[in-house]
């Protein structure tokens, strides 16, 4: 079997380069993009190189960012402008090979293979030369990681950042990778971490040696798939760009930053979820009929319920249908960890049904969301900056 080339790109610091790029009079500040500018106790949602130099991180409160770095200029996100810039992103993968598999806004994988004789290029110059490209077309970099496997040119691109090429070759993946600590693998989040931590596995070479049925019992059959990637033995394909599939179900979730009690917190935590949530799924005319919610306390305790609604990708009724189910499962009188929020069954906007009963009303939310797009971001969440953790986790 001929040996793949994959490439894994990713975007430095995709949003705040994205503001970076787009205004000249940022050039040479500090720059964040926060969750509320105007509000102290919001939080660094991503930040560029300067502001990375003072010590500003992702999830810090804005109060102590600015503590540390007085200049900080911080910025609302503009989430349509960053889904531009990312397809724009894709078109220059798509000069190189069809083989395109986007992970989020930020990043990509591409299999060269079949691209190495038609261009006259080795994997790693095809990589020096999108690099080279992005920052000229683009104004800001990636990094990028060259492999045999996906899991690997991630771990490439990941360990060298701004603005640099990483080739792990097939005979070497081993002395690069195995020393790397466990959480440097997507999927080992912190409570796996600490978990394996305390039997003694703190590197991924440790991690390959345990027993496929223990790593069953602990993660179920994607911790053997796992073991099998990092022992390179199991080459998962790069998707086709043109024959991406529709996402089966989208959903969002977030890990707060404090514990939260109150109805009224949840509900915040809840409509900022929706707001996103919503934004997918307009992006992908599609409907959601049946809606989940999943609560954990700060004790790891999970409670989760699903039920079917009226199809809808309304942030207002997104928000009123996951309340209301947080309300059958939950009792606001423990601490809450984290939040995630799923629509599934999804059918297009385009065949979508209203009973001849039904009244039709204009999607207030939506129209909201298409000004925000046009004119900057309208903060209904605003206030949720001092509940929510460096990152939600979207899922489609």
């Amino acid at each position: 079997m001929k040996e793949r080339v994959i490439l894994h790109s990713d975007v430095n610091n995709f949003f705040a380069s994205v503001e970076c790029s787009t205004r000249d009079d940022l050039k040479g500040l500090p720059v964040a993009v926060t969750g509320n500018p105007e509000k102290r106790n919001g939080i660094i949602l991503a930040k560029n190189e300067i502001a990375k130099s003072y010590g500003v991180k992702t999830g810090q409160v804005i109060g102590e960012a600015k503590a540390i770095c007085p200049s900080l200029v911080c910025l609302p996100p503009h989430y349509q402008l960053y889904e531009e810039i990312s397809q724009r992103l894709h078109n220059l993968y798509l000069d190189y090979t069809n083989f395109v598999e986007p992970l989020g806004l930020d990043e990509c994988w591409l299999d060269v293979t079949g691209s190495l004789k038609y261009l006259q290029k080795t994997g790693k110059q095809i990589a020096d030369e999108i690099r080279e490209r992005v920052k000229s077309e683009f104004g800001f970099t990636v990094s990028v990681g060259v492999s045999f496997s996906k899991i690997f040119a991630k771990l490439g691109s990941d360990m060298r950042k701004p603005n640099y090429t990483t080739c792990i070759p097939k005979n070497k993946f081993k002395q690069m990778v195995y020393p790397l600590p466990l959480n440097s693998i997507v999927g080992i989040g912190r409570r796996l971490e600490k978990k394996f931590h305390a039997i003694g596995i703190d590197t991924i070479g440790d991690f390959v040696k345990l027993e496929d049925s223990y790593l069953e019992s602990i993660m179920g059959i994607n911790g053997i798939r796992l073991k099998q990637d990092l022992l390179g033995l199991r080459q998962e394909a790069v998707a086709d760009y043109y024959t991406l599939p529709p996402p089966k179900s989208i959903g969002n979730g977030t890990t707060t930053l404090k514990d939260i009690i109150e109805r009224k917190d949840v509900q915040k935590v809840i409509y900022f979820l929706a707001e996103k949530v919503s934004y997918r799924m307009i992006k992908h005319k599609v409907y959601a009929s049946t809606f989940s919610i999943t609560l954990k306390t700060k004790d790891l305790k999970t409670y989760h319920i699903s039920r079917k609604f009226r199809p809808t990708n309304s942030i207002d009724e997104i928000a009123k249908n996951c309340l209301l189910l947080a309300d059958k499962i939950w009792k606001y009188n423990y601490p809450l960890r984290a939040v995630r929020i799923k629509g599934s069954n999804l059918v297009s906007s385009s065949v979508k049904q209203l009973s001849i009963f039904d009244e039709v009303k204009p999607d207030v939310s939506t129209a909201v969301k298409l000004i925000n797009d046009k004119y900057g971001k309208i903060e209904f969440a605003s206030n949720m900056a001092n509940f929510i953790n460096k990152s939600s986790h979207p899922q489609e």
